[in-house]
């Protein structure tokens, strides 16, 4: 058995989901009415792959599964658009880590879904995002294809400086141990891989994560 490449990324996640607040994944619950259509979202902070430096680079994910994903009962069917600043070696790198080939969390995420992952292709686009430093906002945008925003969670106990959030999370898309930014979509639209859905009011999260074929999380 060939032994894996080394690699190593550091970043932040988010998502955008049809479930209504909060996200039943959290939870390790199914999704709402057992179907969840999202928007992922992935900026890698720092990271390399072998000696292939990955920096400031972006994906997202949109698709939609059905089934408990954390019970090993998913199927789904989804695209990945890869930022048009990454060259070929590295849009390589990235498709051999979110493809879950190369080992470490992204491997056991997709092991989850045990009755089938249905590839929609590959695109390039530019991707233009934001996350607020106390990750009360963040969103990303790729022109005719994805507009997905969300804030954090307020209520009548919140404050502004510090927004809703959970550690150690019975479902948690980056690993285990993180902790969870709460938070709902503001707009969520799709219109790409023959997905097209939208709507204003739905479930949102931030994780960050840290990634490496050497540990699980």
């Amino acid at each position: 058995m060939s032994e894996k490449p080394k690699w190593h990324i550091v970043g932040d996640w988010f998502d955008n989901c049809s479930c209504a607040v909060a996200c039943p994944c959290t939870f390790g619950q199914p999704p709402d009415k057992n179907l969840c259509e999202f928007v992922l979202f992935w900026h890698i902070r720092e990271g390399h792959f072998e000696e292939v430096i990955l920096n400031n680079l972006s994906v997202v994910r949109v698709g939609e599964f059905d089934g408990n994903l954390w019970d090993f009962d998913a199927r789904g069917r989804s695209g990945m658009i890869i930022d048009d600043c990454a060259n070929e070696v590295q849009v390589e790198a990235l498709l051999e880590i979110f493809g879950g080939r190369a080992g470490g969390w992204p491997e056991v995420m997709g092991s989850w879904f045990s009755r089938g992952r249905e590839n929609l292709g590959i695109e390039r686009a530019k991707i233009n995002f934001e996350i607020t430093p106390n990750q009360s906002r963040w969103g990303v945008n790729i022109p005719d294809k994805v507009k997905a925003w969300a804030e954090a969670l307020k209520g009548p106990t919140s404050t502004s400086e510090e927004p809703p959030r959970m550690s150690s999370p019975p479902g948690s898309e980056t690993g285990p141990g993180q902790i969870v930014t709460w938070g709902k979509s503001t707009i969520c639209k799709v219109d790409a891989f023959g997905l097209d859905f939208s709507w204003t009011i739905n479930s949102a999260k931030y994780i960050p994560f840290d990634w490496s074929n050497d540990h699980l999380f």
